[in-house]
């Protein structure tokens, strides 16, 4: 249950940000015993992957603070997110068999579709809201609400690692934020008719 709940956070991290939850699962991996991959998953802890994970997170650090740029990355991050978050999930619940778990890990599958889906999901969420918030604020908003979701992404993914309890709470915090935004997006598209004359 818990390794569900930790790729449920980290696939949701995904979804703000590809690479800091393969960041953060490949260093904890390689410098820990916080995460134990499984062998199949041993090449998230590789020098040469974390160092070219760095690189990418380097350059989508950079590409998604800029207005319009944000937009350009988000539909090429389309692929890469809900795939992030297919590996992460996939390798957590792959990890739950050294605990002992088998349902999961007896279908694979199930784990890389969920990862994919919650990812995706999360990345639809921000590629939506992102031309409003640049729109809305002459594109001085995009470094700020960019920077919020790396912190995000991060947060999620610490505490699906070591506090995976929380997961539902921060999960459900960031749904809500989601259904708060897209109600006052919604207001504002709203046609404000004159009244009669």
């Amino acid at each position: 249950m818990l390794a569900a709940l930790t790729g449920l956070g980290l696939s949701t991290a995904a979804g703000l940000n590809a690479y800091i939850p393969l960041l953060v699962v490949g260093l904890l991996a390689n410098f820990t015993d916080h995460v134990r991959l499984p062998p199949e998953f041993a090449w998230l802890a590789d020098g040469w992957v974390l160092g070219i994970i760095g690189v990418l997170l380097l350059a989508e650090f950079v590409l998604d603070k800029v207005p319009v740029v944000d937009s350009v990355n988000d539909m090429i991050q389309t692929v890469v997110r809900p795939a992030s978050g297919g590996v992460v999930f996939s390798a957590t619940e792959a990890a739950a068999r050294l605990d002992g778990s088998s349902w999961m890990s007896d279908r694979p599958w199930i784990g890389w579709v969920l990862g994919i889906g919650i990812a995706l999901a999360v990345h639809v969420m921000k590629s939506v809201t992102r031309p409003v918030v640049n729109a809305g604020t002459a594109g001085v908003g995009a470094p700020v609400v960019s920077t919020v979701e790396d912190a995000g992404s991060l947060g999620i993914s610490l505490v699906a690692v070591f506090l995976p309890v929380l997961v539902v709470v921060v999960v459900a915090g960031l749904a809500l934020s989601a259904w708060w935004a897209t109600r006052r997006i919604r207001r504002r598209r709203r046609p404000t008719g004159l009244g009669p004359a």
